[in-house]
């Protein structure tokens, strides 16, 4: 079994983490030689009677893997608030808060780690404020591991609102429209401030069937960014506590692909994401980018895919060895009133469950589904009561968690593949051309 066993500083020192951190036992910081010089190091030692010493100016993230089946991976990431269990889905704290819960309500649900954005936090209130407060963990109160994504895709998305060069990627505010200017180093730097445990390189998204040429070019930049990234971060002392993964870009050409990979994992960055998906490709491109790019990552670092979230995206992508996701799909739908169940996604506003006074869906172990019928959930709807949203956000993310759990364990059992072939028979997903339109108006309303 392959154990990575990095620097975790915070969690090691705090005496809570010492019983807490699942999978380890005894973890010390003591004096060590190694290649001749004496310096500090951690020592874990793992359930399992693995052992590893690690000197402190490793990276601050330890990742490990605990059984595979096939591609499928289960393992564990330790950061300096403690683990998650992969493969894992952050529930998406886009400013601070997942829309309508509590994070006493996000953490009984399942959630192990969040996702929150730098852009919108150093718009409103502002990275110093977050730092000043003791950093985004106490500011949130959120004492479990954060995520921060860097603001490329937010820049993508601002369509006429964003001018894009080799420094970097100029934009107006769309709270009030003043003038902003990111960069490599300040994006970097925002991160540094707002304290999450693991942050983003700062990239260039394009749409997935942009031209070439421009795919090209956002690529090419997003590989510069990225070492500069680096070389920001790994100067800064914040390198000890905070992991920077890199994201490999390229649409869905093979080619551009190959050469991101090659480029993105030359950097030795505490774990590897694959950008530029859920942007207009289809079901089948993003498949195959994901198996092309997944077999080129070291198997020893976290695979992230980022901004996919729908159920049968999951349970596909985790076939194909991704270890982390995050989207805003499981809780947008739910403000809207679509809810997951084991058959595909409902509307709870149609007539068919005004007189449903059995839950939505009888297996589910969700606030919602052990309280309240799905007429009751309708009426919240149909009334505009905030109740309404609340409730079918509380029963998407429970939806969306316990089906990483099941993964999770599917994996352990070695009967992944069955698992997954019994969930595609019967989970049916949304009309894919119905998607695809979707979602190429929303990029051309952007001008992206």
């Amino acid at each position: 079994m392959t154990v990575t066993a990095h620097k975790t500083v915070r969690s090691l020192n705090a005496s809570r983490n010492s019983e807490t951190i699942s999978g380890i036992v005894s973890p010390s910081i003591r004096r060590a030689t190694i290649k001749g010089e004496s310096s500090a190091a951690i020592s874990l030692r793992w359930r399992d009677g693995a052992s590893k010493l690690t000197p402190m100016n490793c990276a601050p993230i330890g990742f490990r893997l605990t059984a595979t089946d096939g591609a499928a991976r289960r393992g564990q990431i330790i950061t300096p608030h403690g683990s998650a269990q992969t493969p894992l889905f952050m529930p998406v704290a886009t400013q601070a808060t997942v829309k309508g819960l509590t994070f006493d309500e996000v953490r009984s649900l399942g959630a192990e780690t969040v996702l929150s954005n730098a852009y919108h936090l150093y718009l409103r209130p502002g990275v110093s404020r977050v730092k000043s407060a003791g950093g985004l963990h106490r500011f949130m109160g959120w004492d479990g591991p954060i995520l921060t994504d860097s603001g490329g895709y937010q820049a993508f998305s601002m369509g006429s609102l964003r001018r894009i060069s080799d420094e970097g990627i100029a934009f107006q505010s769309h709270i009030d429209g003043s003038r902003h200017f990111f960069t490599p180093e300040s994006a970097i730097l925002n991160q540094h401030g707002i304290g999450a445990d693991i942050i983003m390189c700062f990239d260039q998204c394009v749409f997935s069937a942009g031209e070439p040429a421009a795919v090209r070019g956002a690529m090419e930049r997003t590989h510069r960014w990225a070492q500069v990234c680096y070389d920001i971060h790994t100067a800064s002392p914040n390198s000890m506590d905070q992991a920077l993964f890199g994201i490999v870009q390229g649409g869905t050409m093979p080619e551009l692909r190959a050469e991101s990979t090659q480029f993105i994992t030359a950097i030795p960055f505490d774990g590897y994401a694959i950008g530029g998906l859920a942007v207009g490709e289809t079901k089948a491109e993003m498949h195959a980018v994901t198996e092309q790019v997944c077999v080129g990552l070291p198997a020893d670092k976290p695979r992230y895919l980022m901004g996919v979230g729908s159920p049968e995206d999951l349970v596909n992508s985790v076939a194909l060895g991704v270890d982390m996701f995050d989207c805003v799909l499981p809780t947008r739908v739910a403000r809207n009133g679509a809810l997951f169940t084991p058959a595909g996604r409902v509307n709870i506003a149609n007539s068919r469950y005004a007189e449903q006074d059995a839950p939505l869906d009888e297996a589910c172990d969700c606030h919602a589904c052990r309280n309240y019928s799905a007429a009751y959930l309708r009426h919240l709807f149909k009334a505009r009561e905030m109740l309404g949203p609340r409730l079918a956000s509380i029963h998407n993310l429970r939806f969306i968690l316990r089906l990483m759990a099941e993964i999770r364990e599917a994996i352990s059992a070695g009967r992944f593949a069955e698992y997954r072939a019994n969930f595609l028979a019967t989970y049916q997903p949304t009309d894919e051309n119905r998607r695809q339109s979707q979602k190429h108006r929303w990029v051309e309303e952007r001008g992206a």
